[in-house]
């Protein structure tokens, strides 16, 4: 057998000085290849910053990962005055709001866009307004300056008449005349000590041309009514009759009294006697051109004393119709003082003025 030889014997010093000499080896090593192992913070915070200051100037987010370093810090030039003094900001936020309409919006809301960006643009946006709302205002003015509607009143009458062979005894009659300045409701009623006798209600609004009436009812036992359908252009009846076209200023039987009023009252001297005003105006089942004659003024001795007042006159023009007669007071506001209803029969209901006060 062949003798063992002796092994040799590393010193350790030898061995933990090996070692160290690897460590450092490695440590060399990784820190020549960053990047393949994604740990490059620096790198990272540079991608970060682009990507919000794009989003901010509206430009599409995609467009980050594709931007190398160098161009990295040119854009982030802009965000270090954005934190700082406000000249810088709004500076700023001027380039970006064009960027941001043309991208969102198209042309016409790009000025609404901007004017909320800049401090100051809110500021002259009232300034115009009051303008053209001055405009509307005088214009409607102009078109009802020949209109003077009167404000709201309840005017009360005492009643004389004649229904076949029997006058009317113990009746009264009461016209109530409301609006706010927008819309309004007129209501006449001829009642005894037992109840109402009829009713007329006509309801609508208050416009340029004055009264514009929606529904206008006529009620004794039964009611009747007219709608009026000014987006149709016509007046639709109850009473199953054929509807009627809907013309410019139509009245009712009950508005065009007040119409009448409100027109005397705008401009008297534009209606001197013998001059005629005609009116379309509706009833319960048809509708028809009414034509009022100014008579003149005449002094009356009514039940609320003596007045002077003007007397208008629709005269019939066919077989049945019914003749108006209509006096206003200028000393009443133009308010009417006595009305009178005649039927082709003979039948006829006289309203004269007794009292009026606040309804």
């Amino acid at each position: 057998m062949l003798a063992q030889q002796p092994q040799p014997v590393i010193p350790l010093r030898a061995v933990l000085g090996l070692g160290a000499i690897v460590l450092i080896a490695h440590s060399v090593l990784l820190t020549l290849t960053p990047g393949s192992f994604g740990m490059n913070e620096p790198s990272l915070s540079r991608k970060f910053s682009t990507r919000t200051i794009r989003f901010e100037a509206g430009e599409p987010e995609t467009a980050a990962p594709t931007v190398p370093a160098a161009p990295a810090t040119r854009v982030l030039k802009p965000r270090q005055p954005k934190v700082g003094v406000a000249p810088s900001s709004v500076a700023i936020n001027t380039v970006a709001n064009p960027v941001s309409a043309e991208v969102l919006a198209p042309p016409p809301p790009a000025p609404a866009a901007s004017t909320p960006a800049v401090a100051e643009a809110p500021a002259p946006a009232p300034a115009p307004a009051p303008a053209p709302r001055q405009a509307r205002e005088g214009e409607r003015q102009r078109a009802v300056g020949n209109l003077a509607i009167p404000g709201s009143v309840r005017l009360r009458y005492s009643v004389v008449g004649q229904q076949g062979s029997q006058p009317l005894a113990g009746v009264t009659s009461e016209l109530l005349w409301l609006h706010d300045g927008k819309d309004y409701e007129a209501r006449l009623v001829a009642r005894t000590l037992f109840g109402a006798l009829r009713t007329n209600t006509s309801v609508g609004s208050l416009g340029p041309e004055g009264l514009a009436p929606t529904r206008f009812s006529d009620k004794t036992r039964s009611e009747l009514a007219a709608h009026f359908e000014r987006d149709k252009g016509k007046v639709t009846f109850s009473a199953n009759t054929p509807d009627a076209p809907l013309l410019a200023g139509a009245q009712d039987r009950l508005s065009v009294i007040l119409q009448l009023a409100a027109l005397l009252a705008g401009e008297p001297g534009r209606y001197p006697v013998a001059s005629t005003l005609t009116i379309q105006t509706i009833g319960p089942r048809e509708a028809d051109a009414w034509l009022f004659s100014v008579e003149g003024e005449e002094k009356l001795s009514l039940p609320a004393g003596e007045m002077a007042a003007v007397k208008l006159t629709r005269n019939p023009r066919r077989e049945y119709d019914q003749r108006v007669e209509l006096w206003f007071a200028p000393s009443l506001g133009w308010l009417p003082v006595r009305m009178k209803l005649t039927e082709s029969n003979g039948n006829f209901i006289d309203q004269q003025l007794r009292a009026n006060d606040k309804p």
